[in-house]
């Protein structure tokens, strides 16, 4: 099967680096919970789940960022303004994702900003994971590994940016 050139640029970033990791093919995903069915021995909340946001300052002062939380829970749209000092934000278009990504579509895009030259925001619950789980790229193709070597890798801004959960 073929993927995206993403997945092999994050495998081989990820052994270029010595780094553990596991990969799996699958069916098509586009959401954390679909996938958190097809991923056995990983649970929801270690599913990295991508977001790409365009942020607005002014009129003319705009970017995308990422942000990356666990699978099962919502960013805070309240936090996030806040962190970015901003008053407008929205979620990438499917034409905006797949621009920044080199066509990566919705569901496939990887928690590597870094590579597509967006800047990163983390949630620090991603790494109460000793591993974490993603699409790399692909809705076909997920990457498993050390949350700490994401770190490494990735040197995101870490900020709590997802809201409380209530039952």
């Amino acid at each position: 099967m073929t993927f995206h050139p993403v997945a092999k640029k994050i495998t081989g970033l990820l052994s270029q680096n010595h780094c553990w990791y596991e990969t799996f093919e699958h069916d098509p995903v586009r959401t954390s919970e679909e996938a958190a069915k097809i991923r056995h021995n990983y649970s929801l909340h270690q599913g990295a789940k991508a977001l790409i946001l365009r942020i607005k300052k002014t009129e003319t002062e705009r970017k995308f960022i990422m942000l990356v939380i666990p699978g099962d829970l919502r960013f805070d749209s309240h936090k996030v303004k806040k962190i970015f000092n901003v008053k407008d934000i929205r979620f990438a278009t499917k034409e905006e994702i797949g621009k920044l990504t080199d066509g990566v579509q919705i569901g496939g895009v990887p928690p590597f900003g870094n590579l597509f030259d967006l800047e990163v925001v983390v949630d620090p619950e991603i790494f109460e994971n000793e591993k974490i789980i993603f699409n790399a790229g692909d809705q076909r193709f997920s990457v498993a590994m050390k949350s700490q070597d994401f770190k490494n890798l990735v040197k995101p801004q870490i900020v709590k940016i997802t809201s409380e959960v209530f039952p």
